[in-house]
């Protein structure tokens, strides 16, 4: 009996030291005051708009990057025979920046090769913009979250070490070091925004580089297509 009555208050004893740890860090927020209530929130809305374009924009880069495998094949059989409508109809029905930077070059077939390339390339341009769409927007959260949660530690500072001029310099140690030690999470959340933002803007630029590339691959091909004895 006495060890049930140990195991439930020890039980109970951490279950308390959790929950002051959880009030502890709401009210390390809260008592920051207006200006690092108003930062965190602005942190937190930075984080969802960079979660927001990270997941928006690594749907869309793999939806991009998805290809049937027999698709150049299937064109090179058309083009042979001489089947121009039905290319441009597997193009059109596909939909990948592959697909329509195909359809350019086979809606010129007939023309010089440098008409062909060089409608490629303007197609392929604009379909590297389609996927870079706001993805600038994650490097500048990456950049401007830690600057906007230094802003916060600074006004903390600036804060504090005013209250001590204010006292004549007999202000008690423990509120200093409460206020300041309260500053510091707009630098923590800062940072912690700022990784998060950086690592999915890399991460997007890695996967559209693959995707640019795959581009290329099958430009190279389609040309080559083109050049290829009758």
């Amino acid at each position: 009996m006495n060890i049930f009555q140990e195991v439930t208050e020890g039980a109970e004893a951490t279950a308390s030291i959790s929950e002051e740890k959880i009030l502890s860090v709401i009210d390390l927020i809260v008592n920051g005051g207006t200006g690092s209530i108003i930062i965190i929130i602005v942190l937190f809305v930075l984080l969802f708009v960079a979660m927001y374009i990270y997941f928006e924009r690594i749907f869309a880069i793999k939806a991009a990057s998805k290809i049937d495998k027999n698709f150049m094949n299937q064109i090179r059989d058309h083009i042979s025979n001489g089947k121009l409508e039905a290319a441009k109809l597997l193009c059109a029905q596909t939909d990948s920046p592959v697909a329509r930077l195909t359809e350019k070059g086979v809606a010129r077939i007939g023309k010089p090769l440098d008409d062909i390339n060089t409608a490629i390339e303007n197609a392929g341009t604009l379909e590297v913009y389609k996927l870079e769409k706001n993805v600038s927007v994650l490097a500048t959260v990456a950049g401007a979250a830690p600057m906007i949660g230094f802003l916060g530690t600074v006004i903390g500072m600036i804060l504090a070490f005013h209250e001590m001029a204010s006292s004549g310099g007999q202000a008690e140690m423990g509120s200093l070091a409460s206020g300041i030690y309260t500053a510091m999470t707009t630098t923590v959340a800062g940072l912690v925004v700022g990784i998060i933002a950086y690592i999915g803007y890399n991460h997007l630029v890695n996967r559209t580089d693959k995707v640019v590339h795959q581009m290329e691959a099958n430009a190279v091909e389609f040309l080559d297509l083109l050049n290829e004895p009758v």
